[in-house]
C-alpha cells in the first residue's frame, strides 16, 4: 500500500518541524523593544501578553503603518498603542488548511497556537507554506519511486 505524507497535516506536525518557540512583549513596553525583540530572534511578530494570557499580536507591519508611516516614535510609543484589535489563534490541532483560510480571511499572517489559554507556539503564514512545499515534494518522491518500481513502502 502507498503511503503519502499527508499534505495538509495539522498545527502539531508543523510545530514539531518548526519548534514551538513563542517570543513575547507586553502591553507596556515599548514598540522600539519590541522591534528589537524581533530583530534578535529573527521573527517578524510577538505575541502580546497581559495577566499571563495572550492578548494580541504585534508585528513589523503594525510598527511600519502604526509608528513610521505616522511619524510616531517608537521609543515613545507603547504596544498597546499598535496591536491589532481582534486576536486569532488555533489550537495543535487545526489543521495547515484551515489556518491558510483564515489567515487569508483575516489578512494575518501569524496565528498564536493555544491549548486552552497556554501558548504552545506560533505559525506564520510562511511557516504553513513550507511545510505545504515540503510535503508536497516528499509526496512527488514517493510517487517518483512507486512508479519506478523502486517503492519498499
Amino acid at each position: 500500500m502507498l503511503c503519502i505524507m499527508e499534505i495538509t497535516g495539522t498545527v502539531e506536525a508543523v510545530l514539531k518541524v518548526k519548534g514551538n518557540a513563542a517570543w513575547f512583549v507586553t502591553l507596556e513596553d515599548t514598540v522600539f523593544s519590541a522591534i528589537e525583540l524581533m530583530a534578535q530572534k529573527n521573527v517578524g511578530a510577538l505575541l502580546v501578553m497581559s495577566g499571563g494570557k495572550v492578548v494580541g499580536v504585534v508585528s513589523e507591519r503594525d510598527y511600519t503603518r502604526k509608528v513610521a508611516l505616522l511619524g510616531k516614535s517608537s521609543k515613545q510609543t507603547l504596544v498597546k498603542e499598535v496591536i491589532s484589535g481582534r486576536l486569532f489563534s488555533v489550537s495543535p490541532a487545526t489543521t495547515v488548511e484551515a489556518c491558510l483560510e483564515l489567515m487569508t480571511e483575516q489578512r494575518i499572517r501569524h496565528l498564536p497556537v493555544l491549548v486552552g489559554e497556554r501558548v504552545v507556539g506560533v505559525v506564520s503564514i510562511g511557516d504553513l507554506v513550507n511545510w505545504i512545499i515540503h510535503a508536497q515534494q516528499a509526496a512527488i518522491s514517493q510517487l517518483q519511486s512507486y512508479i519506478s518500481g523502486q517503492y519498499t513502502g
